[in-house]
């Protein structure tokens, strides 16, 4: 099994904090985008034939902003050109305030199943300062048109002048509106952005209290009857997201559009981040790839080895061993060795990072890096 990841690049406005490949203000560019990310399924059909995949992902950018029937028609070109598995899990990432009833039913009708909602804080306020485009009251609606599907809720912690108190209002308001996972990630000043400012002036919590500040999101998810599974990632028991699973067990994927990435056959590739760029190469018939990487042996065992100690399930042994022939306690006794106490074999033949370490986990992974 293997993911589609579609990237739609448009969105009203940039977030102070974003770092992502989006493009405000051309969302006249959509339509003619589209045909070029439908052709570039085309071009790659022949060599992905006989693939089969459960997931797709629509990501941006802000997908929902774009005219409902671009997305229709881009599954429409999916089930085309490639093989989707008997209940597949498709997601698609909305904004509040960029939705109707009309765009929902749409959206269902063509196959989606899954919504992924980008709240961020229940704090009319703290949504301003990030330069969000919607309100506490438009995820709330938002979420009534939703309906009784099933959705996902993003909340960022490390917020300016922001409280646990602010945290736990936006957990408890994505638990009442229905959502069945919740995402909850730390806010990252990357340079070059808007918010970064904010980090250079002190005027952000620091690293330990963005830390704490996540205890106690965690204990509260648990409380209310979410299961983390992956660091950041918390699911009432089935509702995990396959797509990500996908990522975090590196298993393979296909993405399409600007700035898209893809792992397949070991390879790893990635299209131009240039909007014009990828345009010019699909209507040439080229593909839009910039980055091309053969992956290592070594590498490819960091990867395994990186990914599934973000997980709450953790490595797999025996998985290991038939993957890449050697034992995973030789491979890394040293790193193994140095952060003894901080990992734990379970008695089903699995590694994991124990579970009051797993958010600090990137520090415990530069040694096997090593």
């Amino acid at each position: 099994m293997a993911g589609i990841y579609i990237h739609i690049p448009f969105c009203k406005s940039k977030c102070r904090y974003c770092d992502f490949t989006s493009y405000p203000g051309k969302i006249g560019f959509a339509e003619a985008y589209m045909a070029c990310v439908y052709k570039e399924m085309k071009l790659r059909a022949a060599e992905l034939k006989g693939k089969v995949f459960d997931t797709v992902y629509f990501g941006g950018g802000t997908p929902s902003v774009i005219d409902e029937k671009l997305i229709v028609g881009c599954m429409n070109q999916i089930r085309k050109c490639y093989i989707l598995a008997d209940g597949a899990e498709v997601t698609i990432e909305v904004n509040p305030g960029t939705v109707t009833k009309e765009k929902i039913e749409a959206y269902k009708r063509a196959g989606i199943n899954r919504f992924s909602v980008g709240l961020q804080t229940a704090v009319d306020r703290q949504l301003e300062e990030l330069g969000r485009v919607h309100s506490v009251s438009d995820f709330v609606e938002t979420c009534r048109l939703i309906g009784n599907a099933n959705f996902s809720a993003d909340i960022m912690i490390g917020l300016k002048g922001q409280t646990f108190a602010d945290v736990e209002k936006s957990m408890r308001l994505v638990r009442d509106c229905g959502a069945k996972h919740i995402s909850v990630y730390a806010l990252t000043p990357e340079d070059g952005t808007p918010v970064y400012s904010d980090y250079l002036n002190g005027e952000l919590p620091d690293a330990d209290e963005v830390a704490d500040m996540y205890e106690k999101a965690y204990a509260l998810a648990e409380s209310l009857g979410y299961r983390r599974y992956e660091v950041s990632n918390f699911a009432f028991e089935g509702y995990e997201s396959r797509h990500n699973l996908n990522y975090w067990r590196r298993g393979e994927y296909i993405g399409f559009g600007v700035a898209a990435s893809s792992f397949m056959c070991g390879r790893r590739f990635t299209n131009t981040r240039d909007l014009d760029d990828y345009i010019k190469c699909i209507l040439t018939d080229h593909y839009p790839v910039v980055d091309n990487e053969e992956i290592s042996a070594e590498d490819a065992k960091f990867e395994k080895v990186m990914l599934a100690l973000r997980t709450a399930e953790g490595l797999d042994e025996a998985e290991y061993k038939r993957e890449f022939g050697s034992e995973f306690y030789r491979d890394f006794e040293a790193a193994i060795k140095k952060n003894i106490h901080y990992i734990e074999k379970t008695d089903k033949g699995r590694i994991r990072i124990k579970d009051e370490y797993l958010y600090v986990q990137n520090q415990i992974l530069t040694d096997f890096l090593q």
